[in-house]
């Protein structure tokens, strides 16, 4: 029969396991709660892809208040890819660029999509986009809004049929046609440009004058660099036109407005969505 003096060390030595692990719960419990998309990403290759796909952080509300870093800690590709310098065919990248590409203010190597949105010199000038700004998530199930009792409802603005995110509501801000009947331009601004002198600021010195005030934008910015170069804003509002159709942009007052509502703007939003307003900035 063992000694009595092993028993009560064997009980001893639980009771200090016991003690020391509740002890390290409770710390664990006390320390803000990652996500565990988050948590999983930092714990190698052998995380639970499935687990992090339905991590709670791609799903609303916890996407509403989702990070850049909290993103890209599993989205990381998205910034560290790179484009080829010679494609498959031949064709170098240096000597390549498309018809959206031919704007003074477009510089720099070839980049891809992404990079050009957060990382860009121009993106970093002028941009305050975060992952959030276009993804507000979706049920990896889904790839339809209204499809089943879980997905998000048919006029959902989140995202549309096979897209991640809904591009008549983010895309189109600053990539759409200008509409150059309503601005009452003789002809598209790239032929009618030098009768304005090539500069936006003509007319819109005294119209239109209360803009970019949204999160994802720097309107200081903005303003120095089009008061400069008529393409900083030409690019935004035609010169990158990725549609054929044109924002609604919301028509915020402006000092000096006219009272009469024209019939082309009776529907219009007299704000920005609540989202981007300067009150809700959205996390970096």
């Amino acid at each position: 029969m063992e000694s009595p003096k092993t028993g009560i060390l064997i009980l001893a030595l639980v009771a200090l396991a016991t003690a020391v692990g509740g002890f390290i719960g409770w710390q664990i419990r006390q320390q803000p709660q990652a996500s565990t998309a988050v948590a999983e990403a930092k714990n190698g290759p052998n995380n639970d892809h499935l687990r992090a796909t339905y991590d709670p952080i791609h799903f609303k509300p916890a996407i509403e208040k989702a990070t850049d870093a909290q993103c890209l800690a599993c989205h990381k590709e998205v910034l560290d890819d790179k484009v080829r310098e010679t494609s498959p065919a031949g064709v170098k990248a240096a000597t390549s660029k498309a018809w959206y590409q031919q704007l003074s203010t477009y510089a720099g190597e070839q980049d891809t999509f992404h990079r050009r949105h957060l990382v860009t010199p121009m993106a970093k000038e002028l941009m305050n986009l975060s992952c959030t700004t276009c993804h507000q998530g979706n049920d990896p199930r889904e790839e339809a809004p209204g499809s089943s009792a879980t997905a998000v409802s048919q006029d959902t603005k989140d995202f549309t049929l096979r897209k991640q995110v809904n591009v008549e509501t983010t895309c189109l801000k600053c990539h759409g046609q200008m509409d150059t009947t309503i601005m009452g331009l003789p002809s598209p601004w790239h032929e009618s440009k030098e009768m304005f002198g090539n500069s936006c600021l003509t007319c819109h010195a005294a119209i239109r004058t209360n803009r970019h005030q949204v999160s994802y934008l720097k309107a200081d910015a903005i303003e120095a660099a089009g008061a400069k170069n008529a393409d900083t804003c030409y690019g935004c509002h035609g010169g990158r036109s990725w549609y054929r159709i044109a924002y609604p942009y919301p028509r915020h007052a402006w000092e000096g407005m006219a009272p009469e509502v024209p019939d082309w703007a009776k529907n219009r939003p007299t704000e920005s969505e609540t989202r981007f307003r300067l009150t809700t900035v959205n996390p970096k």
